[in-house]
């Protein structure tokens, strides 16, 4: 199941929690359920089914003296074929300077130009 699949089947509050993880770029599990105000147990049992479906990573850690899990955001579904002109990668990727007057370039588009017909 893809990950937009599986956000797709999410409750209210599974979604709120997976958004709340995505925002923050992590956030500790003791600090989590408060800031989705629910219970201690519901929030561990959002963070565990948003864990079981890959959309976050549940990491041990000691947090104010504490134990607790760091819950952090994963990879989601990226599609490279935006990047793609027919067989051809984008020739602006790694590129610090970019010269829109580039043969590559121009290759590219006509590429792109080509595939849509």
């Amino acid at each position: 199941m893809s990950a937009s699949d599986a956000e797709a089947e999410l409750a209210e509050d599974e979604y709120a929690g997976l958004e709340l993880v995505r925002e923050t770029g992590g956030i500790h599990q003791s600090d989590f359920w408060k800031e989705l105000d629910v219970s201690s147990r519901k929030g561990s049992r959002i963070a565990e089914k948003l864990e079981e479906l890959g959309l976050i990573e549940r990491e041990d850690t000691v947090y104010n003296g504490h134990n607790t899990y760091f819950l952090a955001p994963t990879a989601m579904d990226l599609d490279f074929a935006l990047l793609m002109a027919g067989d051809m990668l984008s020739p602006f990727i790694g590129e610090e300077e970019i010269d829109p007057n580039s043969d590559a370039f121009t290759q590219w588009l006509m590429n792109l130009a080509y595939e849509e017909y």
